[in-house]
């Protein structure tokens, strides 16, 4: 029996790492981090839709074609940016695409966007977060 065979001919899916809900982050760095008791290796975006697995791997990734799915959202405001371990400021071309659709990005090292990220959720604000995975 081939593998296909044994599972009604569906095999192995792999789907995009999606986390339909918002949680906090519970602990990041050796390359990604841990929310409401599961665990995603690489960087990650948490939006108001849910968290997603994020393709960005270094601050030079952080470009307006890699926010797509941020800019998709509607009920977001502020959008805590995590560079890595330090601070790298933002191409001017994602404040404009952020602008456009009523939000604005904060960038600061993914330790202190990840923490800030907890405590705006917690009081229920607008908030997503866009961080990159430290070692």
């Amino acid at each position: 029996m081939t593998q296909d065979e044994n599972h009604g001919g569906a095999g192995i899916v792999l789907k995009p790492a999606h986390f339909p809900g918002r949680a906090p982050v519970d602990t990041y760095g050796n390359g990604g981090f841990r929310f409401a008791e599961m665990s995603h290796l690489g960087s990650i975006l948490c939006l108001p839709s849910g968290i997603y697995g994020w393709v960005a791997k270094t601050p030079g990734d952080i470009t307006v074609k890699t926010f797509e799915r941020v800019l998709s959202e509607t009920e977001l405001e502020v959008v805590l940016v995590g560079t890595g371990k330090d601070l790298v400021q933002l191409p001017q071309s994602l404040h404009d695409a952020l602008a456009t659709k009523g939000m604005r990005a904060d960038p600061m090292s993914t330790g202190a966007a990840a923490r800030t990220y907890n405590v705006l959720l917690a009081e229920g604000r607008a908030v997503g977060a866009a961080l990159l995975a430290v070692d």
